[in-house]
């Protein structure tokens, strides 16, 4: 099987998005799948809105509509698989889309109204598309078929591997209390604020420190607990990717974390910073809780691996190949 996988989105930077985009394409491979990559290299870095996000959008489109259907037939490749939303005009083979979350379809208020109306009508009509849709959680899959009126047989879920490759790092008493991700509106990093949390809290990614591997591997090893406040996700992989450094986590009760974490997280409420003030202390003060905490952290995060990702990706590529 020859697959062309537009990885462009791996070039903006370190997100969820592009540590999916790295680790199941080198799966993919490990599985014996040909996998063939482009990327649209001069696209600009995101601009942020006005006249530098109109550039880019028309860039994108260029791309998608002109420049992939070309290379998929340059190529001979037998599917075109989209990691974001999207879909190309004509190709001369099969397309299959990964849809991560429809947060500006549940949470609209946390997006400027521009770019939700956009993604509401440029994403489902990729998803309305392609010949199978791929989704990142059971979660964003009944988000899908609810919001979107996609039929369910066209829909796999393939659950992410535990995050990145961190290379390893000794673990150290409490230093600090860690986020990681971005600061857009629905991670609800107003939580974090508003506790009076009993350590410094660190913040990897946009919007923080940027930090390597190794730099986030430091992080977790000196870490009480990560603090995951988000109030919608499409799967959880910062959570996933912690329990398998053995660090506890706090999260915000959500489907899509809860799917991920199961029994294995602490859950607060989304406006509560007295109750996310006191789950800490415990953690902080009880060592035999945070101990068991990340016991049963890790334990869940051995339950997924980016080779059982590869596995329902092949499975959606099958089902595309196979409509008629």
């Amino acid at each position: 099987m020859r697959v062309l996988i537009d990885t462009s989105y791996a070039l903006r930077g370190p997100s969820g998005t592009a540590t999916y985009i790295l680790e199941f394409t080198a799966a993919l491979r490990e599985r014996g799948v040909e996998v063939i990559e482009a990327a649209n290299e001069r696209r600009r870095a995101p601009a942020g809105g006005g006249l530098g996000s109109v550039r880019n959008l028309l860039a994108d489109r260029r791309w998608v509509k002109r420049s992939l259907p070309q290379f998929a037939a340059d190529t001979d490749v037998d599917l075109l698989h989209h990691p974001l939303p999207a879909h190309a005009r004509q190709p001369p083979c099969r397309q299959v889309v990964t849809v991560h979350d429809l947060a500006f379809e549940t949470h609209p208020e946390h997006f400027d109204p521009r770019f939700a109306r956009w993604a509401r009508k440029a994403h489902r009509h990729a998803a309305e598309e392609a010949d199978a849709v791929i989704c990142v959680s059971r979660a964003t899959a009944a988000d899908v078929a609810r919001h979107w009126s996609v039929d369910p047989a066209r829909i796999v879920v393939a659950h992410h591997g535990p995050g990145q490759d961190l290379p390893p790092a000794v673990p150290r008493a409490p230093e600090h209390l860690l986020y990681v991700g971005d600061d857009e509106p629905r991670k609800n990093l107003a939580l974090l604020h508003a506790a009076r949390l009993p350590l410094p809290l660190r913040h990897a990614g946009p919007g923080g420190d940027t930090v390597d591997p190794p730099g986030l591997a430091e992080l977790y090893a000196g870490a009480l607990a990560l603090l995951h406040p988000s109030v919608h996700e499409g799967f959880g992989l910062t959570p996933l990717e912690a329990m398998a450094a053995g660090v506890p986590v706090v999260a915000v009760r959500n489907a899509a974390v809860e799917e991920v974490c199961g029994d294995a997280a602490l859950y607060v409420d989304a406006e509560d910073p007295a109750e996310l003030e006191a789950v800490v202390r415990r953690l902080l003060e009880d060592e035999g809780h945070r101990a068991h905490v990340a016991a049963e952290g890790r334990r869940r995060a051995a339950g997924f691996s980016w080779a059982a990702s590869a596995q329902a990706h092949l499975e959606a590529y099958r089902l595309a190949l196979s409509r008629q």
